[in-house]
C-alpha cells in the first residue's frame, strides 16, 4: 500500500467566496501554499498528495507550475476532493458543471481519483427523496469521473445526510459510486470504522485515515486518538484493497509537517506487522 497525505492541514478548508452567489464556482480550498505542502509531505516520505478542486483551479492558467512542484518533489497527485449539495434539482446542473471542471483539472495534473462529499441537510428536515436524489447525482459524478479516466468515490462526512452508519446504509444501494471510508468521520458519526469497511469491502476505491477523540471533539494525528487502527488496517487488508492510504488531518495546532511525520511513523510501524 502506498502512503499519501492530504494538503488540508496547510491552512484548513474554506469555500470559494464567489460560490455564495454563483454555485458553479463554489470550490473547496485550502488557504495555504501548495508548494510548501508538497515539499513538507515529500520531506517526511509520503509518495502522494490529495488536494481540493479549488487549489487545482488556481493553477488552471499555469499548469506547468503545479506539475513542476509535484515532479521536483517526486510526489504524485493521487486524488482530488470536491463536494456539493446534490439534493436540489435547480442547482444540480451547476454543481455538476463544477465537478466536471474538478475532474478535468484532476486529469490534467495526473490524478487517478475523484473523491466527493455532500448531500445537504435541509432546514425543514431530511426526506427519503433526498437520499434518492443524492444517489442519482452520485451516479452522474461517477459518469463524469469515468469520462476523464478517474475512479470516483463517496466520502461520508459530518454535517451531511450521510453521517451515521444507518444513513450510509440508506445511500449505498441507491448509487454505484465507490466508497471512501474516512475513519474519523465514520467514528464521529457513531460507527465502528473497521465494521463499516468490512460491510462494504467491494465498494472501497479510496481511503482516508485520521484519528479522532470524542471528548473534547478533535481530529488528531494517527495513534493519538481513540481509534483502533490495527483493526482498521486489518479490515482494509481483508477487503482486498491494496492501494493508496491517504492520511488526513483537518487542522493542527503545531507545524503541519510535524503532524504528517507523526502519522507516518505510526502508520509505518503498524503496516510492518
Amino acid at each position: 500500500m502506498k502512503l499519501g497525505y492530504c494538503s488540508i492541514t496547510w491552512g484548513g478548508v474554506v469555500g470559494h467566496p464567489q460560490g455564495v452567489t454563483s454555485v458553479k464556482d463554489l470550490f473547496y480550498m485550502t488557504h495555504g501554499s501548495m508548494q510548501q505542502a508538497v515539499q513538507d509531505i515529500a520531506s517526511v516520505g509520503y509518495q502522494g498528495v490529495e488536494m481540493f478542486d479549488g487549489n487545482l483551479a488556481e493553477y488552471a492558467d499555469k499548469p506547468e507550475e503545479l506539475k513542476e512542484i509535484l515532479s521536483s518533489n517526486s510526489i504524485e497527485l493521487t486524488s482530488v476532493y470536491t463536494g456539493a449539495n446534490f439534493i436540489y434539482a435547480d442547482i444540480l446542473p451547476d454543481e455538476l458543471h463544477r465537478i466536471h471542471r474538478a475532474a478535468e483539472l484532476a486529469a490534467t495534473f495526473g490524478a487517478e481519483r475523484l473523491v466527493v462529499g455532500g448531500g445537504a441537510r435541509r432546514a425543514a428536515g431530511t426526506t427519503d427523496e433526498d437520499y434518492h436524489r443524492l444517489g442519482e447525482a452520485l451516479d452522474s459524478v461517477t459518469d463524469i469521473a469515468e469520462s476523464f479516466g478517474l475512479s470516483a468515490s463517496y466520502h461520508p462526512h459530518l454535517s451531511t445526510i450521510v453521517e451515521s452508519p444507518e444513513e450510509l446504509d440508506r445511500l449505498m444501494p441507491l448509487t454505484r459510486i465507490g466508497f471512501c471510508p474516512d475513519t474519523a468521520h465514520l467514528a464521529a458519526g457513531g460507527a465502528d470504522p473497521a465494521a463499516v469497511i468490512r460491510k462494504y469491502p467491494d465498494r472501497i476505491r479510496h481511503v482516508h485515515l485520521k484519528d479522532f477523540q470524542k471528548d473534547p471533539f478533535n481530529f488528531l494525528p494517527l495513534g493519538q486518538g481513540e481509534l483502533d487502527f490495527p483493526d482498521i488496517i486489518a479490515a482494509i487488508r481483508e477487503s482486498g484493497y491494496d492501494s493508496w492510504l491517504m492520511v488526513e488531518l483537518d487542522n493542527y495546532d503545531g507545524d503541519p509537517r510535524e503532524a504528517a511525520a507523526l502519522s507516518k511513523k505510526y502508520l509505518e510501524k503498524l503496516l510492518s506487522h
